[in-house]
């Protein structure tokens, strides 16, 4: 965050100081979670439905916080009062981002993939600038501005994920901090029960490149007819990334080796590059040409870019996260979030690396979907039958389609098992796993992580 005063920040919010020195300055940074607070920071108090953030402020002062900016006053506690905390910190996040006249703002979005996506840019942007790309989903109201002010005077990029819920959300964000470079990972059906309609997402998506200035750069999937189709809807220059013939910065002869991991020969205008990626999953090549498209027009020379992808390792948790038992069996921790294209792409990476072994899945419950509930689900249950995996768990009465169209499908030659939840799931893998076995864990957020964990222990630490 920027240095300021207090006077200055409560200017910035159209708050009103109480108890407070205006000229004692903010060094720190901006945290809502009082454990977070360091010395010279600032504390953000909200009201939850459990927590009333009010009831930290001593707490976070007594942590070096220099002020509490909050709803109402705390006796004792230096206060920045304001009538509302998001829409305050979301201002302050704008002031912040005009202060620094040399700053690159990267906007990411997509149905899926883009928080990976932000970590490859992030990795490889710190190799010409200092970077903040923070590890994480942070793309809301709240989390968006609070990664805007982890920048300060040495930050030169700064990557921002934006995710929507609704029509103007990504609109709302750019506001925030006006991105100069865009990238847009692919349009799918996540959250399509907020959006009606994947034209509906499309829409959402493609604020961000209309938010771009004509000096500015948008990054497009050419794969992805919607997402190409948005370089009609931006005054920037456009860098089209993917598999197809005509894309600026492209992968071809792409193959995996037995881990799931991409080898492919990088062509840019000024020449042709061998890649090998350390991450899992053929996807990921998708989001390594995105990222080496904007670290070219940050001056990333090709060779060194073609060495840094190979380099790129995982950031967030739970994404495509692989590691060995000591019993053999290997886990795919896939569990942060689901919907169908996401788990698509874990199933074939996957498939990919059970070749000669046997491989499991254990998927949950694919949330927001809205009328594409059930027929997303059964879209997953029939690629399952079509990869030929080995077992399938299916953990929740909410994910039985998954297991309904598996098996119906004729293609299905496997067992597949509806599980009531996470625990039974643990139980039944627990009694079948056996050495050389590879197991997918994939759901969205209801805990489906525990599956992994509970891995994780019975097996002992990854090798």
């Amino acid at each position: 965050m920027i240095p300021l005063t207090l006077a200055e920040l409560a200017a910035a919010v159209d708050g009103r100081l109480v108890g407070a020195d205006g000229t004692a300055t903010v060094t720190g940074t901006a945290e809502y979670d009082s454990r977070k607070i360091g010395p010279g920071g600032l504390f953000v108090a909200f009201v939850g439905a459990k927590v009333d953030g009010h009831d930290y402020a001593a707490r976070a002062v007594e942590a070096g916080a220099v002020a509490v900016l909050g709803t109402r006053e705390v006796p004792g506690v230096p206060m920045i009062v304001v009538a509302d905390p998001l829409t305050a910190i979301a201002a302050l996040a704008r002031v912040s981002v005009r202060r620094l006249p040399d700053l690159t703002v990267v906007g990411v979005t997509g149905s899926s993939g883009k928080t990976s996506t932000k970590d490859l840019i992030g990795q490889l942007l710190a190799r010409v600038g200092p970077t903040v790309a923070p590890p994480g989903s942070l793309n809301n109201e709240l989390g968006h501005p609070h990664t805007v002010l982890r920048a300060g005077p040495q930050t030169r990029y700064l990557v921002l994920e934006k995710g929507a819920r609704g029509p103007g959300h990504i609109s709302y964000l750019c506001g925030i901090a006006p991105p100069t470079v865009g990238v847009v990972v692919n349009v799918g059906v996540a959250h399509i029960g907020e959006f009606g309609s994947v034209e509906g997402i499309a829409a959402a998506k493609g604020e961000l490149v209309e938010a771009l200035p004509a000096d500015g750069l948008a990054v497009l999937n050419a794969d992805d007819p919607l997402v190409r189709a948005m370089a009609s809807r931006t005054a920037a220059r456009v860098v089209l990334v993917g598999e197809a013939a005509d894309a600026d910065v492209r992968a071809e002869d792409v193959t995996l080796d037995e881990r799931g991991r991409a080898a492919y020969t990088l062509v840019t205008p000024d020449g042709r590059y061998p890649v090998r990626l350390g991450l899992s999953g053929r996807h990921q090549v998708g989001n390594s040409l995105a990222a080496a498209a904007v670290a070219r027009a940050a001056g990333l020379p090709d060779a060194e870019l073609a060495a840094a992808l190979g380099e790129l390792r995982l950031v967030s948790t739970r994404r495509m996260d692989v590691f060995d038992r000591p019993d053999g069996v290997t886990v795919v921790d896939d569990s942060y979030n689901a919907n169908p294209a996401s788990t698509s792409a874990a199933l074939r990476a996957l498939a990919a690396m059970g070749k000669d072994r046997r491989t499991v899945a254990v998927l949950g419950f694919m949330a927001e979907l809205g009328e594409q509930e059930r027929s997303g689900h059964e879209q997953v249950g029939r690629l399952v039958a079509e990869l030929q995996v080995d077992r399938l768990y299916v953990v929740g009465g909410s994910a039985a389609p998954i297991h309904e169209a598996a098996t119906a499908d004729p293609r299905w030659g496997g067992e597949s098992v509806l599980v009531a939840d996470q625990e039974a799931a643990v139980g039944r893998l627990r009694d079948e796993l056996r050495a050389g076995d590879v197991v997918l864990v994939k759901g969205s957020r209801y805990q489906t992580w525990d599956v992994v964990d509970a891995l994780r222990v019975t097996g002992g630490a990854p090798a």
